[in-house]
């Protein structure tokens, strides 16, 4: 096993591209760009809670980044400087450098520094710290969605959630959906190229990890708005319709915009590649208010909304 020291040195140790000072140091430098505000986010991915114990680990680097640049994605901020701390049980070289080869190829698909950051031994764990640029008030927020505006949700959410049903043996999935949604699961996609899109668009954007309804009631209470979903396509009542709406894990973006943006919103999604879907729209009612209908118009109580760590 190597020492704590060998594990930064040969592991996580690479040159940087906008970097002051980097890895080696009590503290690392950064410069930020002239006119930009930074962005900053953290998430922790704990064993047995956010992946499971015989989780590939290149994959897991993969996604122990990817979850936190879907934060600054959310925000419409481009990814520049993260910090990892590790937490790790007699790690393996060959389990490290996995994990690494994960984490690195996400980080240089968003051309992101590595600058500094933990390691210990315990309970496996990851934290990663992550920063980023956005124009001075361009900023994407949980606080400005108006009634009257569109609801829309981007990618094919529900499907992380069903990968994780089949691997607990909730559901059993045949190929090639199981793929598919393993790879959801295992790693997503952060939409920074649409956060950076919907700069000047969106009046309000959320990426989904603890479930779309969940997660659609943060804009609604920091907005201070309700809102009227009739979701295309919903699944029949069970399992499928469970992970799409409360699911969790997709890190699709969710956000609203004025209805006179819907044309520039579907010329979006044939730019990049990526189907943007209507879901509903925001109305005046209580903060957090929410009302879900069929296709048929019916309303539907869903037995929950998402993810909660206490509950």
């Amino acid at each position: 096993m190597p020492s704590e020291f060998e594990i930064i040195a040969r592991f996580f140790t690479r040159r940087t591209s906008h970097t002051v000072l980097g890895v080696g140091d009590d503290g690392a430098l950064i410069a930020p760009t002239t006119g930009q505000e930074l962005v900053i986010s953290t998430d922790l991915l704990v064993e047995g809670t956010h992946f499971l114990a015989d989780a590939d680990p290149e994959a897991l680097g993969w996604k122990t980044l990817a979850v936190n640049i879907s934060d600054l994605a959310a925000m419409g901020a481009q990814p520049r400087w993260a910090l990892l701390a590790a937490v790790l049980p007699a790690p393996t070289a060959d389990w490290i450098d996995a994990f690494a080869r994960g984490f690195f190829a996400c980080a240089d698909s968003h051309d992101i520094d590595l600058i500094g950051g933990d390691t210990t031994r315990g309970p496996r764990a990851f934290c990663v710290t992550i920063f980023g640029e956005v124009p001075a008030g361009k900023a994407l927020r949980r606080d400005g969605a108006k009634a009257g505006d569109s609801i829309w949700i981007s990618g094919r959410p529900g499907r992380a959630a069903r990968g994780l049903a089949h691997l607990q043996g909730r559901t059993r999935l045949a190929e090639p959906e199981l793929s598919d949604c393993l790879t959801a699961l295992h790693r997503p996609q952060p939409r920074v190229a649409l956060g950076l899109a919907l700069r000047g668009i969106a009046s309000a954007a959320i990426d989904v990890s603890d479930g779309l309804l969940a997660d659609l009631g943060h804009i609604l209470e920091q907005s201070k708005r309700a809102a009227r979903l009739q979701i295309p396509n919903l699944p029949a009542a069970g399992l499928e319709r469970d992970c799409l709406l409360a699911g969790g894990d997709d890190y699709e973006l969710l956000f609203t915009a004025a209805p006179g943006s819907d044309k520039d919103i579907a010329a979006l999604a044939g730019k990049l590649g990526l189907p943007l879907t209507r879901i509903g729209e925001i109305i005046a009612g209580p903060p957090g208010d929410l009302v879900l209908r069929d296709d048929s118009g019916s309303v539907i109580a869903p037995a929950r909304r998402g993810y909660d760590h206490f509950l």
